[in-house]
């Protein structure tokens, strides 16, 4: 009876852990915890641990292979021993973990520990050898209980993790480095990450006397911004961000700044600002800021909208199709009966959902969103075909004429390369139609499809991550993201070698322009909303570095305060704070207009301040992160901690901006 109770626990240990290999990784899928530590479902941590378990399992195989055929002693006992062996119920293995060992050996063909001992002939080996022959399966037992009572969805933790919980289980954790040493990082599971993001080349500090102009597009895109608030809560930190991933340029525009508003017929308010910079000693730092006028979307003018919308396979998931949908709710709310709303979708065919709908009607337009069901492949390029044809069956002239297109970027059938999705956007540009995307979900996601087809289409590119960015997008920003007010905006900075020896533009490495291009009416430039703000910064290195002498709290205390003054005036008289550092100039159209519009803005000393404005500083504090978070090969002097003190330091007025702060402190 000792060998019928060693063969089912060698049977219950080894066999059947092999029959059920299949139910290992589905159990493990199934219980995974939605807040668990990405690690834990790496592919190469489940091979790990299934080659670790594997390895104990023919140890055990080898041995229960002797017992199961005999090898190693006879089959005989005497009448002493035939009673049944009191430990075998010891070896029984838990239904909830691991299944009925009992049943498993019973449907492998396997006898019974009961027929086992009634077929059991006498054997010679001594009584003193089968005590320890059941000492030793004992030990085994031992030895494997934590194989057996170990539940599945957790078989690859080791021993030296139980180990730890117990150590510290006590409330025993040693403070200090000693405490922390063994505490592994987290991996991010790069090899299922299949999103793809548009490479470039970092501009660089350029001199003056070489490249006196630093042409470029506007650009209000903001999905890089929130696409990394998405990948830091998703646990990565600043140096395993994907390269490519982060745009400081759509980081500085993703906030709303206090900027000048336009004045008279001019379609931008300017502010400028020039103070240090925070980072680099060695360089002033200078902001343009353009704004233009809000309005209602009650005062725009009436909207013909087609929402493109992918409902392949990929769009499964809950962060995509569904959100996609309550995000359009949310936009479907704030329509009015002027407008009209035609729905596409596109998967391994298109389909023409909606057609025509007055904005009104929200109840049929929510409907008809309810009613989508994801599957199939992602024919994308023939789903703008049909939107596009559809937006200019409904068009309306002088209207705002849109395409909406939400998608994952996932595209497989038709026109699938940047080269092609670009060649097709372009031609369609020319209808006078518009074009907004939005791009939800994660893990694939394509960015550089849906940035370029935003560039090149005239239009903008949003990142829907969570319902308070949808509303954020199409509610409270929602003319900003659907009303054009300004395309092909262009920007063009000279500035004066006899003040300035060098300078960089932060950001827009993927907008630059050949100085040519500013004055051709015939290449690309930025498409502009109403209420939207564009920021952009310039590191700049004077010839003659400012002598900033002694604060003015410092000369009130002077006996001779007036007279400190005077020489300081006139020392700088002849120097920078008299003469213009650089002019800013702007091309922009109008909506429906193909002649472009010239404006220039002279910029000097009087744009310097030695306290900054608060919207000065966050967006330099914006700034230094995205070159830590872009991996930038011109970091200088950049850290999360200085990033962290200065927002602290501020009247942040929006809720955006708070978020900001506890993004910045969450990599820390």
């Amino acid at each position: 009876m000792m060998f019928g109770g060693l063969r089912k626990f060698f049977s219950a240990q080894f066999l059947q852990p092999f029959s059920s290999i299949r139910g290992i990784k589905y159990i493990r899928t199934v219980n995974q915890c939605p807040g668990r530590n990405r690690a834990d479902s790496l592919p190469g941590m489940e091979e790990k641990g299934m080659k670790k378990n594997l390895g104990k399992m023919m140890a055990l195989g080898m041995a229960g292979a002797l017992l199961l055929t005999g090898c190693g002693g006879h089959a005989e006992t005497d009448g002493t021993m035939s009673q049944e062996a009191p430990a075998e119920a010891a070896w029984e293995l838990p239904e909830a973990e691991y299944g009925n060992a009992g049943g498993a050996a019973a449907d492998s063909g396997m006898e019974s520990p009961s027929e086992s001992a009634a077929g059991e002939n006498a054997s010679d080996v001594s009584e003193g050898a089968l005590i320890e022959d059941a000492a030793a399966g004992a030990a085994e037992e031992e030895k494997y209980a934590d194989i057996a009572k170990t539940p599945q969805n957790s078989y690859s933790r080791g021993k030296a993790e139980a180990d730890e919980e117990d150590l510290y289980a006590k409330g025993s954790t040693p403070d200090g480095y000693i405490g922390s040493c063994y505490e592994f990082d987290e991996e991010i599971d790069n090899r299922s990450n299949q999103e793809e993001y548009s490479k470039w080349v970092e501009q660089g500090f350029f001199s003056v006397m070489e490249q006196p102009l630093s042409t470029f597009s506007a650009d209000v895109d903001t999905a890089s911004y929130s696409n990394l608030r998405r990948l830091i809560r998703e646990g990565y930190d600043l140096e395993s961000l994907p390269e490519g991933a982060v745009r400081i340029e759509e980081m500085l525009n993703y906030f709303s700044y206090d900027y000048e508003e336009p004045v008279g017929q001019e379609p931008f308010g300017v502010t400028t600002q020039i103070s240090r910079c925070p980072w680099n000693e060695e360089a002033e730092l200078l902001m343009v800021g353009l704004k233009t006028e809000d309005i209602s979307y009650e005062q725009a003018p009436a909207s013909n909208l087609v929402f493109l919308l992918d409902v392949s396979g990929s769009m499964g998931e809950p962060d995509k199709l569904p959100l996609l949908q309550s995000a359009f709710a949310e936009l479907t709310d704030n329509l009015s009966s002027r407008d009209r709303i035609s729905i596409v979708t596109y998967a391994s065919e298109d389909t023409i959902v909606l057609e025509g709908a007055v904005g009104s009607e929200k109840r049929k337009i929510k409907q008809a969103l309810n009613s989508l069901k994801a599957g199939g492949g992602t024919w994308g390029s023939r789903g703008i075909e049909t939107a596009y044809a559809l937006a200019e069956d409904n068009f309306i002239k002088g209207g705002n004429n849109r395409v909406i297109l939400a998608t994952d970027g996932d595209l497989n059938i038709g026109m699938t390369t940047e080269e092609e999705l670009e060649e097709l956007i372009s031609g369609k540009k020319e209808s006078g139609i518009f074009l907004s995307v939005l791009g939800f979900g994660t893990d694939n996601i394509k960015d550089n499809k849906m940035e370029t087809l935003a560039d090149k289409g005239n239009g903008n590119y949003a990142y829907i991550d969570c319902m308070q960015e949808a509303k954020k997008v199409l509610s409270e920003e929602m003319t900003a993201t659907l009303l054009t007010v300004c395309k092909d905006v262009k920007l063009q900075v000279e500035f004066n070698p006899e003040l300035v020896e060098a300078y960089r533009l932060l950001g827009y490495d993927n907008r630059v322009l050949d100085k040519e291009d500013f004055h051709d009416d015939t290449k690309d430039g930025g498409e502009i909303g109403a209420g939207h703000s564009v920021t952009a910064l310039y590191e700049i290195v004077l010839r003659e570095p400012l002598n900033h002498g002694i604060a003015e709290s410092e000369i009130e205390d002077l006996k001779y305060g007036n007279e400190y003054r005077k020489r300081a005036g006139e020392t700088s008289a002849a120097g920078p704070k008299y003469k213009e550092w650089l002019t800013v100039s702007i091309r922009y159209k109008k909506p429906a207009g193909s002649k472009s519009e010239l404006l220039e803005y002279p910029i000097g000393y009087d744009s310097y301040c030695e306290k900054p404005s608060d919207d000065f500083l966050f967006a330099a504090a914006v700034a230094e992160f995205g070159l830590l978070a872009s991996h930038s090969e011109y970091p200088e002097d950049a850290s999360v901690e200085h990033v962290e003190r200065t927002v602290r330091k501020l009247d942040l007025k929006d809720s955006y901006k708070m978020e900001f702060l506890e993004l910045v402190e969450e990599v820390q």
